[in-house]
């Protein structure tokens, strides 16, 4: 037992110098992309909507939360410029680059930093008053209304839909998926935390 332990704080202090380092941080935002990039892929197309069902938004809540507003803001622009540049990052089911920023799905994938952002601030902002899991969930339900808004918001503009429509095919089919993503990154960034203290 009392042989673990010095390994267990060598790993602890890896861990926390590799987020402290300049070099760390960057692979850290780099690993980011290629995880929102995978949870992209994870991707379901629907019959009635062009916005297809994907992971990205869990991936963008935890990435936001587990690196802090600033490395997961910058983690977002890094992954909108990957896919501006063509590289395949964004779900299979629609165009690449930067047609695929300014198709249907854009105001989705140019909320992605700010909603990072939002969810980082806002899970440090409380971790003094609650629980992990319980600022975590908070912050992933607040870091999730700048992508419906500015999703469904570009969505209506684009396709020059009205109220009705916009509530239909790019935010109603979303809301039962979006709240399991949101306990899930809740409940791993929850997790992730009790580990780095035990």
């Amino acid at each position: 037992m009392q042989s673990a332990l010095p390994s267990q704080l060598g790993l602890t202090h890896r861990t926390g110098s590799l987020q402290e380092s300049l070099a760390g941080k960057a692979l850290l935002v780099v690993g980011a992309t290629a995880f929102v990039a995978l949870c992209a892929h994870i991707s379901f197309p629907l019959p009635f909507t062009p916005v297809p069902l994907t992971l990205q938004n869990f991936a963008v809540l935890l990435v936001g939360m587990v690196l802090g507003p600033v490395a997961g803001f910058s983690a977002m622009v890094l992954y909108l410029v990957e896919g501006a540049i063509g590289l395949p990052v964004f779900t299979p089911y629609a165009a690449g680059g930067v047609a695929h920023l300014l198709g249907p799905n854009g105001g989705y994938l140019f909320s992605y930093p700010l909603a990072a952002a939002t969810a980082g601030w806002i899970v440090r902002a409380m971790q003094r008053f609650t629980t992990p899991f319980r600022s975590a969930l908070v912050a992933s339900i607040a870091a999730t209304l700048p992508i419906f808004l500015l999703g469904a918001g570009w969505f209506a503009f684009y396709d020059h839909h009205n109220a009705a429509a916009t509530w239909a095919m790019a935010i109603a089919p979303f809301v039962p998926g979006e709240i399991v993503k949101i306990t899930a990154a809740a409940g791993i960034f929850s997790t992730l935390r009790h580990w780095r203290r035990s």
